[in-house]
């Protein structure tokens, strides 16, 4: 059965910086993001207490943890990071690829053995020209495997804005976001389809962002806009007009629908939630992550994160 419409009340929860792009929920439901300015927050379950633990150099996006307690980091200019909650340390897991810095570091998945699954958007451009390298789309994302002790493992390239990472319940597979294709790709890691591609979810109404697996075993999809006309008409046509209009002052471009939105699927690409909420004092969702019953969220471009019960 699927459960779409709105859900329980929106609470929105400041944060003191703009665009807590991701979000991560700890065990006594604690919730981490981290904002353009670098910063990463605590916020607690309640939203009543907040404190910096920490801050890179560059811009946090996906956050995820890490088998031995330390919070993952895949910061859009510096690389995979990680932090120590108990001493703000910050070390630098991964910056480079074959000697080549990483453009656009932005989300990952984490196995049990402390693998890193982990998307680099576009090798074309930073998170500054995200819109440019949509209305271009480049299909220069990449998605890699870092495993402990190991070099990374290019896993697949040639995707459509590689955004958000989760893994199979059970492992067999890994899947990523296509920003622009409006999919979610999946690779086959076990099993007799190992090595192969296809899709989990196609046609997406809207162009997902981060993806998470939540603590009810679902992967639940960030949609920060519902499909852009113009930008649906572009990704039509031919690749020289795309390059023109990618090229245009900003307001002239193709802008994302004012919309809160998540949906969440089961491992079989079935839509189990589709959730909406008034957009009004919020939106440009762009991160989600559901634990024990309550979904929190994140945006691009608010200062704030928030929170909404499936009861």
């Amino acid at each position: 059965m699927t459960n779409a419409g709105s859900a329980g009340q929106l609470h929105v929860v400041p944060v003191p910086g703009v665009g807590p792009e991701d979000v991560v929920v700890a065990d006594d439901g604690t919730v981490y993001c981290g904002t353009e300015d670098g910063a990463i927050f605590a916020v607690e379950r309640s939203g009543e207490h907040i404190r910096r633990v920490g801050k890179t150099d560059g811009r946090p996006l996906g956050l995820e943890w890490l088998p031995d307690g330390r919070l993952l980091i895949c910061d859009a200019h510096e690389g995979l990071l990680t932090l120590d909650l108990a001493t703000g340390e910050i070390e630098t897991l991964l910056s480079e690829i074959d000697g080549v810095p990483m453009v656009f570091c932005n989300n990952a998945a984490v196995d049990d053995d402390g693998t890193i699954y982990f998307s680099d958007s576009s090798t074309k451009h930073s998170i500054q020209r995200w819109r440019v390298d949509m209305v271009e789309d480049t299909g220069t994302g990449r998605l890699f495997r870092l495993a402990p002790g190991r070099e990374p493992e290019l896993l697949m390239d040639g995707l459509r804005f590689a955004n958000g990472v989760a893994l199979a319940q059970d492992r067999s597979f890994v899947c990523v976001a296509e920003t622009t294709g409006r999919t979610v790709v999946r690779l086959w890691l076990s099993g007799p389809k190992a090595g192969q591609r296809d899709l989990l979810v196609d046609d997406l109404p809207g162009y997902p962002d981060n993806i998470a697996r939540g603590s009810d075993g679902l992967i639940w999809v960030a949609i920060p806009s519902t499909k852009v006309a113009l930008l649906e008409r572009l990704l039509q046509g031919p690749a020289v007009l795309r390059r023109v209009a990618a090229r245009i002052p900003q307001r002239l471009q193709p802008e994302a629908v004012r919309v809160v939105r998540v949906m969440a699927f089961d491992d079989t690409g079935a839509l189990v939630h589709d959730w909406t909420h008034d957009a009004s004092d919020y939106h440009m969702v762009v991160g989600v992550r559901e634990h024990r019953g309550r979904v929190w969220v994140g945006s691009l471009v608010e200062p704030a994160v928030a929170w909404f019960d499936l009861d």
